[in-house]
């Protein structure tokens, strides 16, 4: 690999002095070393300059309005999997992975209002201690026994639970059919609530949050939050949005998601409700929240989520988007998670007016597999705009009666009754003060938030070898959703080689590792000794797959070592490092979808982060290591800033790794301060952090960048799960770390 010096020119020989000689030899040593370093890149190169991977997550990323088709499972055995899997993303999504702890409602009724063939009454609970949901409860004035339970969230109409459309809108509405009162039209929540009590259902009607009377979060944080606040953004006290809420999966979605199963709470505790017989129906907004519930909490019996469920938009409000949510799947996937429960949807001239041919016909062909086809209906009802006006509501008063076996004479027909004013319907009065809110409650709830988390993790800490089954199904599932993909299976890698170099005692091969289902493509070089190979070791580098050698241009030193005992050495470009970036400099802001807002979930709810991404490249190349080394010992060094992805990865990846180094650098997702980090990662921190993840590893570690004290529940998850011994920390200077990580991986 070296190269001649270039001629000093004639012209640098007039006035020579010492000064001028010293100065001529840095220019020799500088232009040397540049042309060896040079030489590298070039030696180490793989595809032709100017040509970047054929890679897919080069390619533009996928936003809200993408398109999100349904794939039906091949058999129920298939689908059991692939539920368990969804659901489990939802809850960990929304910050309900594990539950928070249902701590007592105290719920307020009060206020009673008596109307022809119903009343209504004055509701506010707490979800959160001190932290209030609101709404109205409608019950129907004569009923005999138990009476089936309703939610009925509202969705995005302007002020939500008080919504009134207006005189000259409600007029058009009854002229074009979509109406046949004024008060109905009017204020199509209350009709909805009103018709369902008159049929015999109690229903609670409830703000979402930022809405009419639950203002202790404002709706321009909740709905309408555009850019990040830097007094909210910090290490201690934080509020949504910020990395650190996202870093421990906080979002107003999961609040507001957390806030429905405690209206479920609520409404299955009261003593005229049948707990059996328990629905949920909203549109828009309203309906992500009726699908969102009735995919995660089994109690739902009957959904009818309007206007909502597409292959198409999946929501733009901040309230209806969470990271990870959407990840490998959508709507309709959510809506299939309650199969085979009956559940209608409706479709308007919107998002959903293709659902007919994309996405229902799916739907319908799992529910199929069920046996269970009569119980999922859509009612297309693309005439009208986003709404949901006296048409829809009819079939859904239909649905209602049909399931929850109410024995109504059909049709059923909406009646005329006497529209509230927010006066009458809000909760607060004298009596009942309104609470207060607040940026200071925002980080306060936060912060009670996240105790409550800790102490439900802390308490799956294991002490004994029995309580590492329960440890394992719960950060393990946590984990795998955060990262998104496990090992591949080695049918799925293929190795393309490109030049193969015959060096001084070994032999370098540059290719490309093709992950083919994922549609990924990966620059590496693979470094194999003369003589016979007894094991590989996958080497990574924050540099690459360059960080096999010195900028001098020589094999790193480790590296010569490894390969002159027999090991065989694979190096590849992870995402964004080599010859995934057009220049050399390294990634400082990760991509982000076109949406001018600052929340993550707007990116990182529908792709993975480029940290996620690189994990996944370390799993590739673990795979293929396994793959053309079957029989021999697979390890992996994850040093010069690459500990990170190497622990994270060791995680997921099972026992496909048989001895691993890692320097963490003492890492910790809790302290990136940036949503667009290439470190970000959404729910990083939640689950011990990084010591966290390490304790779900399989291989025998050596680890440096920590010490005991800074790694307490991976020692302590060892000791009690009888591999302690397996853990080796180094204890010695920095400048020890590489020599003893090399001489402990050929021990």
């Amino acid at each position: 690999m070296s190269r001649a010096l270039p001629c000093r020119s004639s012209q640098f020989q007039a006035g020579w002095s010492v000064s001028d000689e010293v100065g001529w030899l840095a220019f020799i040593v500088l232009s040397t070393l540049l042309l060896v370093a040079s030489s590298i890149a070039s030696d180490l190169r793989v595809l032709p300059e100017g040509r970047l991977p054929d890679d897919r997550r080069l390619q533009p990323l996928k936003d809200l309005d993408g398109y999100f088709p349904f794939q039906p499972p091949a058999d129920l055995d298939a689908w059991q999997h692939r539920s368990e899997q969804i659901r489990r993303q939802v809850l960990v999504s929304q910050g309900l992975w594990p539950m928070p702890e249902k701590t007592p409602l105290n719920a307020v009724i009060h206020g009673r209002i008596k109307q022809p063939g119903y009343t209504i009454e004055k509701v506010y609970f707490e979800s959160f201690p001190g932290f209030y949901v609101t709404g109205n409860l409608y019950r129907p004035e004569k009923v005999s026994g138990r009476a089936p339970g309703i939610l009925s969230p509202h969705g995005h109409w302007p002020n939500g639970r008080f919504y009134d459309a207006g005189e000259a809108s409600v007029l058009r509405e009854i002229v074009q059919g979509a109406e046949r009162f004024e008060d109905g039209g009017r204020s199509p929540m209350q009709a909805r609530c009103v018709q369902l009590a008159r049929m015999g259902c109690v229903v609670f009607h409830y703000d979402m949050i930022g809405y009419a009377d639950c203002q202790q979060i404002s709706y321009e944080i909740a709905h309408r939050f555009a850019k990040q606040r830097p007094d909210m953004n910090r290490a201690e006290g934080w509020g949504f949005y910020s990395p650190q809420a996202e870093s421990n999966l906080q979002s107003v979605m999961g609040l507001q998601t957390w806030n429905s199963i405690r209206a479920l709470d609520f409404l299955e505790s009261l003593p005229d409700v049948d707990p059996q017989r328990l629905g949920a129906t909203g549109a828009s907004g309203g309906g992500t929240q009726t699908f969102l519930l009735a995919a995660i909490d089994p109690r739902l019996a009957v959904s009818f989520p309007a206007v909502m469920v597409s292959t198409a938009m999946q929501g733009g409000c901040t309230c209806e988007n969470a990271c990870l949510l959407r990840i490998g799947t959508g709507n309709v996937e959510f809506a299939a998670l309650f199969a085979p429960q009956p559940q209608a949807l409706t479709g308007a001239d919107d998002w959903t007016r293709e659902m007919e041919t994309k996405g229902f016909p799916e739907l319908k062909q799992l529910y199929e597999m069920f046996q269970a086809a009569e119980k999922v209906r859509l009612h297309p009802l693309v005439w009208f705009r986003h709404n949901f006006n006296y048409v829809n509501r009819a079939v859904m008063y239909e649905w209602m009666n049909q399931h929850f076996e109410l024995g109504l004479p059909s049709p059923i027909v909406e009646g005329p009754y006497q529209r509230l004013t927010p006066d009458e319907l809000t909760v607060w009065n004298a009596d009942h003060p309104k609470p207060q809110g607040g940026d200071q409650f925002e980080r306060d709830l936060l912060r009670a938030w996240k105790a409550d988390s800790d102490r439900q993790l802390d308490a799956l800490l294991p002490r004994d070898p029995a309580d590492g089954d329960r440890f394992e199904r719960v950060i393990g599932g946590a984990v795998q959703t955060l990262i998104g993909r496990g090992l591949p299976s080695p049918e799925d890698v293929e190795f393309e080689s490109v030049e193969r170099r015959e060096r001084d005692g070994w032999v370098q091969t540059n290719g490309l590792l093709n992950h083919r289902p994922a549609g990924e493509q990966l620059p590496v070089v693979l470094l194999e000794p003369d003589a016979t190979a007894n094991r590989m070791v996958v080497w990574l580098s924050a540099e690459g797959k360059s960080g096999l050698f010195e900028h001098s241009g020589e094999l790193h030193p480790a590296v010569a070592e490894l390969l002159g005992s027999g090991v065989t050495v694979l190096g590849g470009d992870l995402l964004y490092q080599g010859e995934f970036l057009p220049t050399e400099e390294t990634l400082q802001q990760t991509p982000r979808v076109k949406n001018p807002r600052e929340a993550a979930a707007y990116t990182f709810g529908y792709n993975h982060t480029v940290f996620a991404s690189r994990v996944h490249d370390v799993l590739t190349l673990i795979a293929f290591a396994r793959q053309r080394s079957p029989d021999q010992q697979v390890d992996l060094a994850g040093l010069h800033g690459s500990g990170p992805w190497a622990s994270v990865a060791l995680s997921v990846a099972g026992d496909a790794v048989d001895k691993a180094v890692l320097d963490t650098q003492r890492f910790r997702f809790a302290a990136i301060d940036d949503i667009h980090s290439p470190d970000f990662l959404p729910g990083g921190a939640k689950y011990f952090d990084l010591p966290g993840m390490l304790t779900l590893a399989r291989s025998r570690i050596w680890l440096a960048g920590e010490s005991e004290q800074t790694v307490p529940v991976l020692v302590q998850a060892w000791q009690a799960t009888d591999r302690r011994d397996r853990l080796t920390i180094h204890d010695g200077p920095d400048d020890q770390i590489l020599p003893q990580a090399v001489r402990w991986l050929l021990d």
